[in-house]
């Protein structure tokens, strides 16, 4: 693969409580928050978390759909209709550590899956959970 091609740069989530949910990304799944300050100050419309250097999170709260339908007609609607599931792929140790810091933070977990196709070909492993607002994450490795 070449790095000139298309990039995921962000996924905009609908969540209550922005800090609440950039407090649950940081703490139990591993990321960092940004604009959380300028969030709190009404600086900024909602803070995010870094999944990598290239892709982030926005946390955007519910009631900001209202303004969406002046960009985009019908885009309120998405408003706690989360996506199905996004996946982020991690190394083997990496994985290991999100399952359990999900678990020590009373965060279901499914079973491990085998095999699951990708971006990458097979998954060697694969678990979903979700986040206190109802998105479906999966976490996998290939390693």
């Amino acid at each position: 693969m070449t790095n000139s091609g298309p990039r995921l740069d962000h996924v905009v989530l609908w969540v209550r409580d922005p800090v609440a949910a950039a407090g649950f990304y940081e703490k139990t799944v591993g990321l960092e928050p940004l604009r959380l300050d300028e969030f709190a100050a009404g600086k900024v419309s909602f803070p995010s978390v870094r999944l990598n250097e290239e892709t982030i999170l926005d946390l955007a709260p519910y009631d900001m759909a209202r303004g969406m339908n002046s960009m985009l007609p019908g885009a309120a609607d998405s408003a706690g209709h989360p996506v199905n599931h996004i996946c982020v792929s991690l190394s083997a140790a990496a994985f290991d550590a999100l399952r359990t810091r999900l678990q020590e933070h009373g965060v279901p977990v499914t079973d491990f899956s085998h095999g699951a196709y990708g971006a990458r070909g097979n998954a060697k492993r694969s678990f979903y959970f979700h986040d206190p607002d109802g998105n479906v994450f999966e976490a996998r490795h290939y390693d």
